[in-house]
């Protein structure tokens, strides 16, 4: 860290004065074990997957709406598209359960212990592909009608918070929605029973199959040292089983917003994670990671391509 902050004060401009530019610089080399991390190329990796929970009226779309976004996806006609191609970043739609739904966690667990760990393998291998084909920057995005309801639950059973305290109108519920919501995980928490000292329990009983796989994009990335920058809600609750299981894998996270959703503000603080925007955005898709990769990638180009004091025979004030 220390290295990457002394390339950056010897750039031309005053000490410190690129901000948070040089924070996410230096937090890069600290996490690569490099001095000057290179810019890298990127990729958004959308997992996508139905819920059980849908059942209980807790989102404002069918769960038919899974499938049709994901069809969009291929079509090249969602947010996430237009954004990614704006942003120049590959984008990779992971189908981890469209139309085969997780069983409904308001009367039982989401899935099997052994089918959230296959999900997490899925999500490390996908991670490590794409780093073995050249991407040094991965973001990451959901998409499932009523996974704002399984996020909210492991929030809920991980910070630990009440469910009220997690729940919000995710992409459209009006006030009863949002009861039904919070009464929703209020019953997936009685009845599922799973404790923080075991989180891929708590995965399995509560999570959704995009976000198990999630968790696997992300563990994977800290140990490739490549950085992963967060959505929102989804990838947020994603990132607390990630840190239970291990903690290390913190080191590897930017957040790329906040979002509106109450619960995403106390995953923040708890992750100890400082977002780059804050747009009110609550579209999932990694739309909020897609708008923070130019930052992150600026900072890296800064260091790299900003002429130093010497080079550019400026006189360094600082010294």
């Amino acid at each position: 860290m220390s290295e990457t902050q002394r390339a950056f004060d010897r750039k031309t401009k005053p000490r410190g004065s690129l901000g948070r530019l040089e924070d996410l610089a230096v937090r890069i080399g600290a996490l690569q074990g490099v001095a000057v991390p290179a810019r890298p190329e990127c990729a958004i990796v959308v997992a996508a997957a139905d819920h059980g929970v849908a059942a209980e009226g807790v989102s404002a779309y069918p769960q038919e709406v899974t499938a049709q976004m994901v069809a969009n996806f291929a079509a090249g006609g969602a947010a996430i598209n237009v954004l990614a191609r704006e942003v120049g970043a590959r984008l990779v739609v992971v189908d981890a359960g469209v139309g085969a739904p997780t069983a409904n966690i308001a009367r039982g667990p989401a899935m099997t212990r052994s089918a959230a760990e296959a999900q997490i393998a899925a999500g490390r291998a996908a991670a490590a592909e794409l780093v073995a084909d050249g991407i040094g920057l991965i973001g990451v995005g959901d998409m499932g009608i009523g996974n704002t309801t399984s996020a909210a639950a492991l929030c809920a059973a991980l910070l630990p918070a009440a469910p009220g305290a997690v729940c919000g109108p995710g992409t459209g519920l009006d006030a009863d929605g949002v009861a039904r919501k919070a009464a929703a995980v209020t019953r997936a928490l009685e009845v599922n029973r799973a404790t923080a000292a075991d989180p891929l329990g708590v995965l399995a009983a509560l999570g959704g199959f995009e976000i198990a796989l999630l968790v696997g994009v992300m563990l994977g990335c800290r140990e490739a040292r490549v950085p992963v920058v967060l959505d929102g809600f989804i990838t947020g609750a994603a990132a607390l089983v990630a840190a239970a299981i291990e903690p290390a894998v913190v080191d590897a996270m930017i957040a790329g917003h906040r979002s509106p959703e109450p619960g995403h503000a106390l995953v923040l603080e708890r992750l100890r994670l400082e977002p780059l925007l804050d747009l009110r955005l609550r579209l999932g898709e990694g739309t909020g990671a897609a708008l923070a990769i130019p930052i992150v990638r600026s900072a890296l180009a800064l260091l790299n391509e900003m002429a130093s004091f010497d080079d550019a025979g400026v006189t360094d004030a600082g010294r």
